[in-house]
């Protein structure tokens, strides 16, 4: 009698849209899931079209190519004698659902419809799909014509179904499903269901694999069972990197880990595991067996198929592991190197153009393009044969072979270092050395010619000339001429990045890398079209916080000892005259608060919907022993006056890996007004009076006496 089970879950590296490839990756998988004997393969959600199709989904072309995709791998030969289990659109009476395909040898068992969209932060579900709502029913779904051909059947079960198979029973749950309070897989546990799946499209935030890991391990902990959980991975077009770790486990337990950073396109996890081992484990917790005892049933399809073999009584099992969990300094040496990679050869582009300030976070940016060469060279020596041809397409060298990171770097980036007036030595110091250190193509220029330029043809036209503070001139004059510096550096990276490799007869152009903090959009401490307008932006995401910690772990990673004296000078603009030679700006100066503050001020505003007054509140017990109600108040009207006056800035903003619960991102994750009373009369007034309450109350004393 057969009691072990072989089950395969994947993490794939999906493009929206890429039909094509998408088809040949979810092929690879089951190819490989079949050679470690596996009977049933779980892919990503939506993994046919790629999770990040957005209002693509409205097109009937999405729907048609899914279909056909779906067709293609129903007649393939390699996905015969194994449960397949797809994600795709799936329209049923004009209805669009986000659906789960589940077949075996070309006969289609379910359709399963995502019960629980997400629809917060960066999810926009509901725009495009409809939830099924109706717990333990079905419907017959009438296959297109298409499939009707090819399976010879006319309808299919679709709704809330679980898939019985001869040795045991299997549930679905979909991505948002696990997060619920009232996830599928409990009551689905409680009606004997051994075996539960989730296809997920869950992008990488700092610190969030914790939490999907203990979702799933209490998910079996309580109730037993076995969970497979699948995710999509890398950038699939957008700002999100879906960042993989698949996993398998058991009464609690992880059996199976996957990677969360990789340049693999695909991957597959197994495990052997032994179903009696769920059920002992289940018949010993007698408060869940009263509860199943009352359980609803689900329908189930019944399916003449095994997931075990009858002789498995040799067939050694899989054991329970501990999972290996990154730091967020490591989480952002990969995850952003990553999404660089994929963004890079799906784009095909020849690189990366980067200005480099001698400060923390150009540097930063740089040392995410040198980790992502370390990367792609590791794997082309574990045998990548896939990152082997796109960097050789990306250099148009069909013969290379990356061996060292720096070299490559020299090959993929453009540094440069764009000095003025008021730059200090110091700061090109500090960034030849580290253009040095990982081997990227420097260059260095001064944009006094073209600022004197710009500056010559205002003057010529007004016949006024605009004058720096330190030299007499008023605010405005002192912010414009900031501004025209930022600005300049913005039009010369566009051009160095279009014929820098021209320049030197290679082909091709370079993409624009910007390296504006999370903290410093949100603040809008940054020049509107200046160079932190970029292409894309790999560390717009993160906090100066982590990002120092980030720079930190390359010192000794990647030994590059120029980051040292980087990290222990003050940040600065450098975009005000020197003082003897001396920088005589720094950014914390500039914005009135440090970047720790601005880091607890965002995660109050975004994370905890903090509004003035509420995260006034927050922060009177918060700073209780280092601030007064007064400088409380003070700080927290300083930073909404000041975010809400360059709100406008997020409309502009470059692009970003997103990797913070507080990012500004306007595009789609924080959707706020851009045009604010920036006095906030209401809001600060009531924040006055009670800052004036307690004062009183104090001088008062504790007895009501003076």
């Amino acid at each position: 009698m057969g009691r072990k089970v072989t089950v395969a879950t994947c993490a794939l590296n999906q493009w929206a849209l890429d039909f094509e490839g998408n088809f040949q990756r979810i092929l690879k998988s089951i190819q490989i899931a079949k050679a470690k004997g596996a009977r049933y393969r779980l892919g990503p959600e939506l993994e046919i079209c790629g999770y990040g199709c957005w209002d693509h989904y409205h097109e009937s072309d999405t729907l048609l190519h899914s279909l056909q995709v779906l067709a293609a791998l129903l007649e393939s030969s390699i996905t015969q004698d194994i449960i397949c289990d797809v994600g795709m659109p799936v329209m049923h009476r004009n209805v669009r659902y986000n659906c789960r395909v589940i077949f075996l040898n070309r006969k289609i068992l379910l359709i399963r419809p995502k019960m629980a969209l997400a629809n917060e932060g960066n999810y926009r579900e509901l725009r495009w799909f409809t939830p099924w709502s109706r717990s333990r029913q079905t419907e017959e779904y009438v296959l297109p014509r298409m499939l009707q051909d090819l399976t010879k059947q006319k309808t299919v079960p679709f709704g809330d179904v679980v898939l019985a198979t001869r040795d045991t029973c299997i549930g679905s749950e979909v991505c948002e499903e696990l997060w619920t309070p009232r996830s599928p897989h409990i009551d689905m546990g409680l009606d004997g269901v051994e075996i539960i799946t989730n296809a997920s499209g869950s992008h990488h935030v700092l610190r969030k694999a914790h939490t999907r890991v203990d979702l799933v391990t209490m998910a079996t902990s309580k109730n037993g069972g076995i969970y497979l959980l699948a995710n999509q991975k890398g950038c699939d077009g957008d700002r999100l990197y879906y960042d993989g770790c698949a996993m398998i486990a058991m009464n609690g337990s992880i059996f199976a880990q996957g990677t969360q950073f990789s340049l693999d396109d695909v991957e597959v996890l197994t495990a052997t595991l032994d179903l009696e081992d769920v059920r002992s484990y289940r018949a010993e917790i007698s408060s869940r067996n009263l509860e199943a005892s009352r359980v609803s049933p689900y329908p189930r399809v019944n399916v003449d198929f095994a997931l075990s073999v009858s002789e498995d009584l040799l067939e050694e099992v899989s054991e329970p592991m501990e999972w290996t969990y990154h730091s967020p300094e490591e989480e952002i040496s990969l995850g952003p190197a990553c999404w660089l990679w994929d963004f890079l050869r799906r784009s095909k582009q020849a690189g990366f153009f980067l200005p480099l300030s001698g400060g923390v976070d150009s540097a930063a940016s740089a040392c995410i393009v040198y980790s992502m060469c370390c990367l792609v060279c590791e794997a082309v020596k574990s045998g990548n044969e896939q990152v082997l041809a796109d960097i050789q397409s990306l250099v148009d060298e069909k013969s290379y072979t990356p061996q060292d990171p720096q070299e490559l770097c020299g090959r993929l980036l453009t540094t440069c270092y764009m000095a003025s007036e008021n730059s200090s030595q110091e700061t090109h110091s500090r960034a030849t050395e580290l253009a040095q250190q990982i081997g990227s193509y420097h260059i260095h220029l001064s944009i006094d010619p073209a600022v004197k330029a710009v500056l010559g043809i205002f003057s010529l036209v007004t016949g006024k000339f605009p004058r720096f503070s330190a030299h007499g001139g008023s605010g405005r004059e002192n912010l414009a001429l900031q501004n025209v510096q930022a600005r300049i550096r913005m039009v010369l990276s566009y051009l160095f990045a279009q014929l820098s490799l021209w320049s030197r007869g290679v082909q091709g152009g370079l993409l624009v890398l910007g390296s504006a903090n999370v903290d410093e959009s949100l603040l809008g401490y940054l020049t509107k079209y200046d160079c932190s307008s970029a292409d894309i932006n790999p560390i717009g995401g993160i906090s100066k916080t982590d990002l120092r910690a980030f720079v930190q772990l390359c010192v000794e990673r990647f030994q590059l000892p120029a980051l040292q004296t980087i990290l222990s000078a003050p940040a600065t603009a450098e975009l005000e005259p020197l003082a003897n030679g001396q920088v005589s700006q720094t950014d914390e100066e500039d914005m009135g608060m440090t970047y720790s503050e601005l880091s607890i001020f965002g995660r109050l505003r975004k994370v905890a919907k903090a509004g003035p007054y509420s995260m006034f509140c927050k922060l009177l017990n918060m700073w209780k022993d280092s601030c007064t109600p007064r400088q409380v108040a003070e700080k927290v009207k300083r930073f909404f006056s000041k975010y809400s006056m360059n709100r406008h800035k997020m409309t502009t903003l470059t692009p970003a890996y997103h990797a913070e619960s507080y990012s500004p991102d306007d595009n789609r994750f924080d959707l706020r007004p851009f045009l604010y009373n920036a006095m906030w009369p209401w809001q600060f007034h009531y924040i006055d009076n009670q800052v004036l309450k307690l004062e009183q109350k104090e001088q008062q004393g504790p007895e009501g006496g003076i």
